[in-house]
């Protein structure tokens, strides 16, 4: 009874926040999901508050990234009994930042005013935290849940998704409060949260209301570019193969040409969508240079690249932006890379867990900065697959004058699970933070064109050959959060710091 009472609420909770992603993207969901958690660990003590909020993360993350298995059995070669080990692992990782929230909550007074607010800034601070610790990895940051909240989702250009978080996590407090002051004579101690929670869910959603109004003004107004994405669907399992390599280069030949007769500013080709060295492999390279001087437009195609220093060779995922002459180009190489997929963190002392691409060599992290690509009067920054979890390489390119922004990814690792639908929700608050039109080409999809509102113009299937073109606009205003990044979210985190240091301090 005591096993039921302290933790089924927080296995509830977890199941809660599951079904507000992707696919199930009950997104409503998420502003109650964490008060039967809440609830039950203001009767614990710190320690089963801790193991609480490990229970919930646990069973939150292992049924939200659970394409972690196939993925690492089907496409990195590991036993079915080493990827359930490695997603275990992860999901034990991840699910520490719930339970270091649980455990902190517990240490202070949950029926207080104050609570609410303490709360939703530590709840930032450890999300912000888990985005850029160690290697980094953001998926499941509670505010990806409400893409398709359109109104809500506005404040992003302010907060960052962070800020999306913070407004759930605060309606969750408040509601728990009540729940926990009813029946003590102690409910009056809930209108002052009732005041500060209901007048900001309110201002947000007015902000919402006007700013889509703005933003939509000055889309009608900007200077547009018609961008083309094709979608060349070439299977994970023989990508690679030496066999097939004509043949990949053959269907995005084919694809391309029917958008080129509708003349677009840009081409866009996928993440790594060259099966060889770009400029390396004469006859390949020699067709593709052939296609785009017969389209005379600019393409962005990703592939694997590398060089030679000293006899050091280095591999880059990149992306190339080639002029319509072919004589000039210019290219983008990926920062951050994916952890066991591109590169091994600490190889030195962890090499032999291997990685999932070994076809393309241990890759190296682009130093050039993030500097926008140019196409005709246009610029764009690129976003290279795991990237676009960074919210701070988003907004450099657009500190840097990029106009548009694109991420080029190949997701067929995912197959037709969840995970690609998750992947390009990411991509929504991408183009809200910065207002700028998103351009996302996948191999197997999902492609597709994002507004500076946030709204999916278009987006194509999985697992189909496809070649869509669209105009977009191409805004150049500069939002609060491209600017200052996350200033919310560290004044949230010196806050929520200050409020607990002066309670100890009080006591």
């Amino acid at each position: 009874m005591m096993f039921r009472r302290n933790y089924l609420p927080a296995a509830f909770t977890g199941c809660l926040l599951t079904l507000c992603f992707p696919k199930f993207q009950f997104w409503g969901l998420a502003f109650f999901a964490m008060v039967p958690l809440l609830i039950s660990v203001s009767i614990q003590t710190p320690k089963q508050a801790f193991y609480s909020g490990l229970i919930a993360g646990f069973i939150h993350f292992t049924t939200l990234i659970y394409w972690i298995v196939p993925t690492l059995n089907q496409y990195g070669g590991l036993h079915p009994a080493l990827s359930v080990f490695a997603l275990i692992l992860l999901c034990l990782y991840l699910a520490v930042y719930p339970a270091i929230f649980t455990y902190v909550l517990r240490k202070t007074d949950m029926t207080s005013a104050a609570f609410p607010l303490l709360a939703a800034c530590l709840w930032i601070g450890l999300e912000y935290i888990r985005t850029y610790a160690f290697t980094g990895f953001a998926w499941g940051v509670l505010g990806y849940s409400q893409h398709t909240n359109r109104v809500l989702i506005q404040m992003a250009d302010l907060t960052g998704v962070y800020g999306i978080s913070f407004i759930i996590i605060l309606v969750n407090c408040f509601l728990a409060g009540i729940w926990l002051n009813i029946g003590t004579g102690r409910l009056k101690t809930m209108i002052l949260p009732a005041m500060y929670t209901l007048t900001l869910v309110g201002a947000v959603l007015v902000y919402g209301f006007l700013r889509t109004d703005t933003i939509d003004t000055l889309i009608e107004k900007a200077d547009r570019a018609s961008v083309g994405i094709v979608q060349g669907n070439i299977d994970q399992a023989v990508k690679w193969d030496g066999a097939f390599k004509t043949e990949t280069v053959k269907k995005y030949i084919r694809l391309s040409k029917t958008l080129a007769e509708k003349k677009p500013d840009l081409v866009v080709w996928p993440e790594a969508a060259l099966p060889f060295y770009y400029g390396f492999d004469k006859p390949l390279s020699d067709r593709v240079d052939d296609l785009i001087r017969s389209a005379d437009t600019y393409f962005l195609i990703g592939s694997p690249a590398f060089d030679s220093v000293n006899g050091d060779i280095r591999y880059f995922n990149r992306a190339y932006m080639l002029h319509p002459d072919v004589t000039k180009s210019s290219f983008y190489d990926k920062r951050r890379l994916v952890p066991f997929g591109e590169y091994v963190p600490f190889g030195e002392y962890l090499n032999f867990l291997g990685k999932i691409t070994a076809q393309a060599g241990d890759f190296s992290p682009g130093t050039q900065g993030l500097l926008p690509l140019e196409f005709n009067d246009h610029r764009t920054g690129v976003l290279i697959c795991f990237e676009i979890l960074f919210p701070d390489v988003a907004s450099g390119f657009v500190r840097n004058q990029a106009t548009f922004l694109t991420t080029l990814t190949n997701d067929a690792w995912f197959g037709y699970t969840s995970a690609a639908r998750q992947h390009f929700s990411i991509a929504v608050f991408r183009a809200i933070e910065n207002r700028r039109s998103l351009i996302r080409a996948a191999n197997t999809g999902i492609s597709g064109f994002i507004d500076p509102v946030g709204r999916t113009i278009q987006e194509t299937e999985l697992f189909t050959d496809a070649a869509i073109i669209r105009t977009l606009p191409g805004l150049e205003l500069n939002s609060f959060y491209t600017r200052y990044n996350d200033l919310f979210t560290w004044f949230a985190m010196v806050a929520f710091f200050l409020l607990f240091m002066l309670k100890r301090i009080k006591q």
